[in-house]
């Protein structure tokens, strides 16, 4: 592979020298093709061509818009191939197994879902299996049958929507932090009993690390050139400025840069998805789904997250009651990452959200780029919450040895498991653009209220 590099996009036009992929676009001076509109601050810039190891990011913002792989097909096609089969052997072989005063039990992958299901905790178990199995195989068998036929040189039926719901699905896999999760719940219970790894956990481990392979291969620049060509962006488009006042908007799933009609909207010429100049109620719909995080936080606290029997002596533990007893038993390093993952995170996540949507109205160039870095930290650790609700779901699993020992999920489970969904999608109905547009004028200033299409239209290009 070559030196990778990245390339602040300049908007000047520069000498075709193409990678394979681009040769079948003949651009010239003027002409508007690979014209790319960033998700994140609404700039309007032209993609120069890429080699393998390369990536073009956002001149004014920073956002990674494209990077290129060598053979990018054949990459994705394998990684994927080799995690389904990973996700395989980790589904049918024995996870981990304990053992304690002769009594032991041991646990295949699925039965952290089952179990949950057998103690009335449906809820905790369908997202359990949700991010941990099921999405990340429908996943990987997208990527194949794309793939496959891109390779081909025949696409497969139903490709453009498999494209579509890739870029949806991806948020959503979370096999990086279950493994987290597992370790965690392992050196808990290596404390209190004999602790045997299966195969089934070291192929989950190599799973969940070519997942992460896999969805970092997958070139979507490249992948929708190949799936639909490239359309040329609409006449009279101009670089080096916002797109919005243009009446311009960048596809979130395919980049092509659009043109929306006069209420801001419209549907993508190459993927089919719904176009908004700005995400509808942006900033009502992040405020709504805060509040009921925020709520749904207090019994995530107060209530029993799981209930340990331990010698006929029952013992509900909270979150927070959790750490504190980790930490007495000098188990910092574990205790350090509960508390970070369930206090730290979802309370910093809430209060920065928060911030950031009443900073919408006042927003500037000048801390566009500190907001925004502050916007992707957000959006990246919110999934990894997460971490207790699968510590909750291994255990109640594995540690079933009567009253001798186990553990049942407490009220707090679902509680918990719903604020790191809400939070998420409250980062998902948050656009980031709204912190690069001009302030509105103060009759208008309002903090439940998202900039128009009509606002935008009035604004210059750029300040």
């Amino acid at each position: 592979m070559g030196e990778r590099r990245n390339l602040a996009l300049i908007n000047t036009r520069i000498p075709d020298k193409r990678s394979p992929e681009e040769e079948a676009l003949p651009e010239t001076i003027g002409s508007r093709r690979r014209l790319r509109a960033c998700h994140e601050c609404d700039w309007l810039v032209r993609l120069p061509p890429l080699h393998h190891g390369q990536s073009a990011d956002c001149p004014r913002c920073g956002h990674t818009l494209s990077t290129r792989h060598y053979r990018p097909a054949e990459r994705s096609l394998a990684l994927a191939i080799a995690s389904l089969l990973a996700l395989i052997m980790a589904v049918t072989l024995p996870f981990v197994s304990f053992q304690v005063s002769g009594i032991g039990n041991r646990i295949a992958l699925t039965e952290t879902a089952t179990t949950l299901i057998g103690m009335h905790q449906p809820l905790v178990a369908i997202g359990v299996v949700l991010t941990t199995i099921v999405l990340p195989m429908v996943y990987l068998l997208g990527v194949i049958w794309l793939q496959t036929g891109l390779l081909r040189r025949t696409l497969l039926p139903a490709s453009r929507g498999i494209a579509r719901a890739l870029s949806h699905l991806h948020p959503w896999m979370m096999a990086d932090v279950f493994i987290i999760g597992a370790l965690v719940s392992l050196i808990k219970v290596a404390g209190m009993a004999e602790v045997s790894l299966g195969l089934a956990f070291w192929a989950f481990c190599c799973f969940a690390l070519l997942l992460l392979l896999t969805t970092q291969s997958l070139d979507a620049d490249w992948m929708w050139f190949s799936l639909a060509g490239e359309p040329t962006a609409p006449e009279g488009a101009v670089t080096g400025a916002r797109a919005s006042p243009q009446g311009l908007t960048g596809c979130p799933t395919c980049g092509l840069v659009n043109r929306l009609n006069a209420d801001g909207n419209g549907r993508c010429r190459r993927c089919n998805e719904r176009l908004h100049d700005r995400l509808p109620h942006s900033l009502q719909r992040t405020w709504a789904l805060l509040v009921a995080a925020a709520v749904l936080y207090l019994p995530a606290n107060i209530y029993p997250i799981m209930i340990t029997t331990s010698f006929g002596d029952t013992e509900p533990s909270t979150i927070i009651g959790g750490v504190i007893t980790l930490w007495q038993h000098g188990s910092y390093p574990i205790a350090a990452i509960i508390f970070i993952a369930s206090v730290v995170v979802p309370v910093s996540k809430l209060i920065a959200m928060a911030w950031l949507c009443l900073q919408v109205p006042r927003s500037s160039d000048l801390h566009g780029v500190a907001r925004t870095r502050l916007y992707r930290v957000t959006e990246f650790v919110g999934r990894w919450s997460m971490v207790d609700v699968f510590v909750v779901a291994i255990l109640v699993a594995l540690i079933r040895a009567d009253n001798l020992m186990s553990i049942a999920p407490g009220a707090a489970a679902l509680a918990f498991g719903a604020v790191v969904v809400l939070t998420m999608l409250a980062a998902m109905a948050f656009d980031p653009r709204l912190i690069w547009d001009p302030p509105l004028p103060r009759h208008s200033r309002s903090n439940d209220t998202s900039p128009s299409y009509s606002d935008h239209k009035d604004v210059a290009h750029d300040r």
